[in-house]
């Protein structure tokens, strides 16, 4: 009883700190365990296994007869998918994928989630729209510009100099020699 009720603080303070971002996050990484643990024990549902043959020319390369595990996720047309395994044989390499539909379903979940705080319709009141009203409106904010180095705005100091220069002229009398 006492470590139920425990279980239950720890998760309503998580959820405090953490928001359902937290959530998800969290059944998003309980997901992929799952998935990866059913993938090393090669037990998944193999009506949703898709193989991708990609053309490869690799010098030197070893043709696989079996299979490697791997791991990796990739989106494709809104569906989401999961590597199980791969291998190379001549120059096309097969990558055997499940499609991961739970994952789908909380990429979702957390799209609306998102959206909940972002994409509210125009004829819909919100708290957080007057409460940002209230702050344009009520609230007064200025903003300065200051300049953090000195470059243009460097102030000269001029020295009030009097330089005094004389007129130097010699008198020609005659024109200059022929060469």
């Amino acid at each position: 009883m006492k470590r139920g009720f425990s279980i239950f603080l720890l998760a309503i303070f998580l959820l405090n700190v953490l928001g359902y971002y937290g959530v998800f996050v969290g059944l998003q990484f309980k997901n992929i365990q799952e998935l990866q643990a059913r993938f090393d024990d090669d037990d998944y549902a193999r009506e949703y296994e898709v193989t991708i043959k990609v053309p490869i020319t690799i010098p030197y390369a070893t043709d696989s007869r079996d299979y490697t595990r791997v791991d990796g996720e990739f989106e494709h047309q809104g569906e989401v998918y999961r590597m199980v395994k791969q291998k190379l044989q001549k120059d096309t390499l097969y990558i055997v994928c499940v499609k991961d539909l739970t994952s789908k379903d909380i990429k979702q979940a957390l799209a609306d989630y998102v959206k909940t705080f972002t994409d509210k319709p125009v004829n819909e009141k919100s708290q957080a729209k007057s409460l940002q009203n209230l702050i344009k409106d009520y609230i007064v904010t200025s903003t300065t510009l200051e300049s953090t180095s000195d470059g243009w705005n460097h102030v000269l100091i001029l020295f009030a100099k009097e330089i005094a220069l004389r007129s130097l002229s010699i008198p020609l009398n005659s024109p200059p020699p022929k060469a």
